[in-house]
Formats: structure tokens, C-alpha cells, sequence
């Protein structure tokens, strides 16, 4: 056995102890009670809600542009049905939405008042079928007719 094996293994000194950890920064931020009530007023009221950067005509982002395209194959009409917000034009939102829904990224998408999540979880659902089963059964697309 080597000198440095048997040194680490017989010695306390040079081994790390199993349960020191680094400290960690424990901070939290408030979304203010008006951006809340705005957001449960938005989120709520409206069938499809999109927190995204830019606008769905044109977005600021990658992802933000995916969740978009993914939306529309799905038949999703955005003149009616979803309220999309520019999270670039407000940072007390930008900040307040990763807040509220817990999720720390940006797009967000919100259907029937209920966080479904961002652009990765939305091609999945979409890849699996899922994210049509849900846009049909609260009524966002029609169902598909059988022939």
C-alpha cells in the first residue's frame, strides 16, 4: 500500500470530516402583496397565461420562441385564448413570477389558473401527447375528430 493511501486512511488530519458542509446563502425575497393579487387576477381569469420575454409575435428568447411554436401546432388560438406578458418591460415581474410560481426560469405557462411550467416540461407534454389531453379537456382546442 502506498504511503499516501495508508496516511489518509489511519490519519484524521488529512481525511475530511463526513459531515462538515460549506455554509450556504439562505436569503428570501417577497413578492409585494400588489403583484400578487395581480398575478392571481391574470393567472385566474384568462384560459392560457404566458409569461415569456418578448411578445409571442416576437420573442426575445429561444425558449420563450419554442414554447410559442409548441403552442401553436398545438392549435392554440392567441388572439382569444392566451394572455401573454413581456417580462422584459417589467423587472418587479420578471423577478415576481419566478416568486409566485416557484419555478426559477422563464417562459411560464399558467392553463385553466394552474402552473403547468416552462418551456421544457411544455415539450414534453407536448412530445407525449399530454399537453393535447390537457388543451382539450379545458376546452383551449377542440378534440380531434375521428374519421
Amino acid at each position: 500500500m502506498s504511503f499516501l493511501r495508508t496516511i489518509t486512511r489511519t490519519s484524521g488530519l488529512l481525511r475530511p470530516l463526513a459531515n462538515v458542509r460549506a455554509p450556504t446563502a439562505v436569503y428570501a425575497r417577497w413578492i409585494s402583496t400588489e403583484l400578487r393579487e395581480r398575478l392571481d387576477k391574470d393567472i385566474k381569469s384568462n384560459d392560457v397565461v404566458l409569461f415569456m420575454k418578448g411578445t409571442p409575435d416576437a420573442p426575445m428568447c429561444g425558449f420563450s420562441r419554442a414554447t410559442v411554436q409548441i403552442m401553436q401546432v398545438q392549435g392554440v388560438d392567441f388572439t382569444e385564448k392566451v394572455n401573454a406578458f413581456n417580462v422584459l418591460e417589467d423587472e418587479e415581474l420578471r423577478q415576481g413570477i419566478k416568486e409566485y410560481s416557484e419555478w426559477p426560469t422563464i417562459p411560464q405557462v399558467y392553463i385553466k389558473g394552474e402552473f403547468v411550467g416552462g418551456c421544457d416540461i411544455l415539450l414534453n407534454m407536448h412530445q407525449s401527447g399530454d399537453l393535447e389531453d390537457l388543451l382539450v379537456k379545458s376546452e383551449i382546442i377542440p378534440p380531434e375528430e375521428e374519421e
